[in-house]
């Protein structure tokens, strides 16, 4: 059998002390137990940094405060933390996919309008002309303008699901007017 140099403590005779140090310090039952149990598993690992002929009590009553102290750092580091998060979290920005779903759709159905419609809607959604200035830069009547971009956002709120179906007695959405 082998022997190490560590010395042999007697922890045992020590834990009623070790016991009511804690539960002075949690004011709990409980946490003191489980506080005892911290500090005698750090003493056990630590049995090398005793030196003999000093208080075994004192020592050990040394590891119970400086567990307690250690936990009550990482209890408030804890909280601070949580605190932030719960305010970071109140400020965040929400997901986007479903935006960005639904302008890529847009887009899509864009591009399968006639390019009369597509430039009208452009023109004023997009780069926000006014509707007199659209229809002298297209060179149409503001009437015909207008109509256009009717028809355009008719057949983008049917492709995106956004208007709904047309009802049976209505023209169709798309149509080309030459």
């Amino acid at each position: 059998m082998r022997r190490t140099n560590t010395p042999t403590l007697d922890i045992a005779s020590h834990l009623g002390a070790l016991r009511r140090y804690a539960l002075v310090l949690t004011r709990n039952v409980d946490q003191a137990e489980d506080l005892v149990q911290d500090a005698l598993v750090r003493a056990m690992s630590g049995a090398h940094t005793w030196r003999p002929g000093h208080d075994v009590r004192k020592w050990l009553l040394a590891i119970v405060h400086n567990t307690h102290v250690s936990r009550q750092r990482r209890l408030k580091l804890e909280a601070a933390t949580a605190e932030q998060l719960g305010r970071e979290a109140s400020e965040a920005i929400p997901p986007r996919q479903a935006e960005q779903f639904h302008l890529s759709r847009t887009v899509e159905a864009l591009m399968t309008l006639p390019e009369e419609q597509r430039e009208a809607l452009v023109l004023v959604a997009f780069e926000g002309m006014a509707y007199k200035e659209a229809a002298e830069l297209l060179g149409i009547p503001l009437g015909t303008l207008m109509s256009r971009l009717a028809r355009g956002r008719e057949a983008l709120r049917a492709a995106t699901g956004h208007g709904g179906e047309a009802p049976a007695d209505r023209r169709p959405f798309l149509r080309v007017v030459r």
